[in-house]
């Protein structure tokens, strides 16, 4: 599956004091990458949770290599190394001009939320991740 870049520009709140970005901000960005490589697909994380889906980080490793600072224009990436029945493994990079700056593993689960059990993609996903 190919590679999805969401730019992203490095606002005020994502700083420190120091005009750095604060260390969990990184995760937001990434988040959001995740969620606009749903999106891109036609699924929403509103159409998930009124399906009864929650999809929840399960495992995450990241790599910090350099600072981002205000007002940087960053690009995110987000793409699926593996994928299983209920579970599937993203790749993430923020760069800045091309140089990563931090990088992460993040594995999701698919939960059935009443339940908070694991449950097989609804259909829509299952495609794109078979497709």
């Amino acid at each position: 599956m190919s590679e999805f870049r969401l730019p992203v520009r490095v606002y005020i709140e994502d700083t420190d004091a120091g005009g750095i970005v604060y260390y969990v901000n990184y995760l937001k960005f990434m988040e959001r990458a995740r969620s606009e490589w749903l999106r891109s697909h036609g699924i929403t994380q509103r159409e998930l949770f009124d399906a009864g889906i929650q999809l929840v980080v399960h495992r995450l490793e990241c790599r910090y290599a350099k600072p981002a600072r205000l007002d940087d224009g960053l690009e995110v990436s987000a793409a699926i190394q593996s994928h299983g029945r209920c579970r599937l493994s993203f790749a993430q990079t923020v760069r800045r001009g091309g140089e990563p700056l931090c990088d992460a593993r993040v594995d999701i689960a698919c939960l059935d939320a009443a339940r908070l059990r694991p449950t097989p993609w609804p259909p829509a996903l299952a495609a794109v991740l078979t497709g």
